[in-house]
């Protein structure tokens, strides 16, 4: 299996629902998103797909996060704002443009503080 990847990184507030202590309150983090896409073989120029485009799609989708308090965006409406349902809405915008493209894994990994991270994988079949 061959595998790519590229990281982002954006700002944004959010306030946790529940009893989550200090995180209930309105705070920001810096987060770091990698993500990578693997897939059996590679193409016949080498590559397992294209990298500039696979890092345009996630500086997209990315932005639409950059500086925003992710509990006022409809994504996050019905959902905690926990670094998973990041992961889970990047997975979910990204994925869909990824199928048929001969790849078959997604992994999302968003960092809310360099020591703590969560991540989903998808299968793109």
């Amino acid at each position: 299996m061959f595998a790519i990847g590229v990281v982002a990184q954006f700002e944004a507030a959010h306030r946790l629902r529940g009893d989550f202590g200090p995180a209930s309150r309105l705070h920001g983090h810096t987060y770091r998103v990698e993500v990578e896409v693997a897939g059996p073989q590679l193409n016949d120029d080498g590559t397992l797909f294209d990298l500039g485009l696979l890092r345009a799609w996630v500086d997209e989708a990315v932005g639409e996060l950059h500086y925003q308090n992710l509990d006022d965006l409809p994504a996050f409406a019905q959902r905690n704002s926990t670094a998973e349902e990041v992961a889970r809405f990047l997975r979910e915008t990204l994925a869909p443009r990824l199928h048929g493209k001969g790849l078959r894994m997604l992994t999302v990994r968003v960092w809310e503080s360099p020591q703590a991270y969560a991540a989903c994988q998808w299968e793109l079949l």
